[in-house]
């Protein structure tokens, strides 16, 4: 089948960087082309440069057969190329009808706003892709899945052939994500092609045609969906075979080893984002909170770790209150945190691996002297931790800020497990790094529940919850909806407890 698009020897170079070598990419019409590749692979850049965002250093792409200048995103559109992006570009104060059309705004001719057409061509675009979006409601009163169909509903409003979804299920229930999975197929049966940028290889393998792996900037193939497997497909991201499932021995639970009950909790906002929060954890085991991001798990995490005062309640570890005490004094109740943004809450970036592998101890034995630090100890200790968590480069006189996503997630893993903690707080603890990072993430996770430790893991991947959980919480608006076993939890279940289906009070 001729290609509609394509993309040859694509080479995208910044400063001191080679974003993209020499990449080729074809998409056929009526596919689902899924790009995939670790962080830093360059799908982005790649994508970039075809949307007008990014101007190839070399290279060139071919439409329809004609090569293409694309100056910019406005160029793209007009040529019939739209693009999602993960964070939606939407402003929720206006309507659906009226995000749509921003740009390129319908008027009567006199400079007046005319929706009335505009409506009429959103509704029928709707029915013909099966979107289900109400032109006249506002963005904010909508769930996200549905913000996401308006994203969708954006492009096709612009008449575009191509669309680039980045990310599209970041955000979204399991239920959600089937939907956009029969609106993808919807859409390429009427003769549109989708470029689908992930990194869960289950998706790609479950929605996609071909899939397109990068690694480090170049193209390492391109292979029939129905020709490959997660195995492969991981080790052509990688470089080397990669055990993709969770091994654990049954857990051997202990004592309550920490108890929250009655949690409450303002946001920035002053709205009440924990209500009535109640659960308990024991030695040995791993609570996993599901939810769609945005339904308290930040605030929960920073209650527990002493970045947001709560309002009320109880947070006891070992039948010590720690409630609004403060960070450091709850990190001396042997409490570790690995936080969802490793940048603003995990690392000073402009510090040494060395430095950034004591932050937070630092004023404490073997690495303060009085008021002096012991440089040889926090040698020792780098040396130690560096090998041993597979941090590279292996110099730890190297800033932090020139490391991958993965090696500074190391070194934000490795600080917090080797402090010895009696209470791991994980958030978000593999987002954005490679599947080589997340299998090493993992395996440290399961020794410190194995160890005896009680582990809360807040993630937005599901199939991270459900792999390495002992229990699921459920959080939606600011509440536990459900506790359940992780033996019997499914995507089904889970999908309809994050959309609020079966609300109920807390329960431990």
């Amino acid at each position: 089948m001729d290609a509609v698009l394509e993309m040859k020897n694509i080479t995208k170079e910044f400063p001191g960087v080679l974003a993209n070598d020499n990449v080729n990419l074809d998409l056929r019409k009526g596919e689902i082309h899924a790009l995939v590749g670790e962080n830093g692979a360059g799908k982005s850049t790649l994508m970039s440069v075809l949307f007008g965002i990014y101007q190839p250093t070399k290279g060139k792409i071919l439409y329809k057969g004609e090569e293409l200048r694309i100056g910019g995103p406005n160029d793209a559109i007009d040529l019939g190329i739209g693009m999602v992006h993960q964070h939606f570009m939407l402003v929720h104060t206006l309507t659906v009808a009226e995000n749509i059309v921003l740009g390129s705004e319908p008027s009567n001719g006199r400079g007046r706003l005319t929706l009335s057409k505009a409506i009429d061509k959103i509704k029928s675009l709707s029915d013909e892709y099966g979107l289900d979006v109400d032109p006249n409601a506002k963005v904010k009163d909508i769930p996200v899945g549905m913000q996401q169909r308006v994203e969708i509903l954006k492009a096709l409003y612009r008449d575009a052939e191509i669309l680039i979804l980045d990310e599209p299920t970041a955000v979204l229930t399991p239920q959600e994500v089937k939907g956009l999975y029969k609106i993808m197929n919807t859409l390429t049966e009427q003769g549109k092609s989708i470029i689908f940028i992930t990194h869960k290889l289950k998706e790609v393998l479950t929605v996609s045609d071909r899939i397109t792996v990068l690694r480090k900037g170049k193209s390492i193939g391109t292979v029939n969906t129905a020709e490959t497997s997660e195995t492969e497909l991981a080790e052509m991201m990688v470089g080397r075979k990669v055990i993709l499932k969770v091994e654990k021995k049954p857990a051997k639970f202990g004592a309550t080893k920490v108890e929250v009950k009655n949690l409450k909790a303002s946001n920035a906002r002053g709205m009440l984002a924990l209500d009535n929060v109640s659960f308990e954890i024991r030695e040995g085991e791993i609570l996993g909170v599901a939810g769609v991001e945005g339904n308290g798990q930040t605030e929960l995490v920073e209650v527990l770790t002493g970045l947001r005062a709560a309002n009320s309640g109880v947070f006891k570890l070992e039948g010590q209150n720690l409630l609004n005490e403060t960070a450091r004094k709850i990190k001396e109740a042997k409490i570790a945190h690995v936080p969802e943004d490793r940048h603003k809450h995990g690392l000073v970036l402009d510090y040494s691996i060395e430095d950034n592998l004591i932050l937070g101890y630092h004023y404490k034995q073997p690495f303060a002297k009085g008021l002096n630090l012991d440089f040889n100890s926090m040698a020792e200790h780098a040396d130690r931790l560096i090998p041993e968590y597979d941090i590279r480069p292996r110099n730890k006189e190297i800033l932090a800020r020139s490391l991958s996503g993965g090696n500074q997630q190391k070194i934000i893993i490795a600080r917090e497990f080797d402090m010895g903690p009696e209470f791991l707080i994980a958030s978000q603890p593999t987002r954005g790094v490679d599947i080589g990072a997340i299998e090493f993430i993992h395996k440290r996770i399961i020794e410190q529940r194995d160890q005896g430790k009680a582990v809360l893991l807040v993630s937005a991947e599901l199939s991270e919850i459900m792999s390495l959980s002992d229990r699921i919480a459920v959080m939606y608006e600011g509440r536990i909806v459900d506790i359940l076993d992780a033996k019997e939890a499914t995507e089904e279940k889970l999908g309809l407890l994050m959309a609020g289906s079966t609300i109920r009070s807390s329960e431990g």
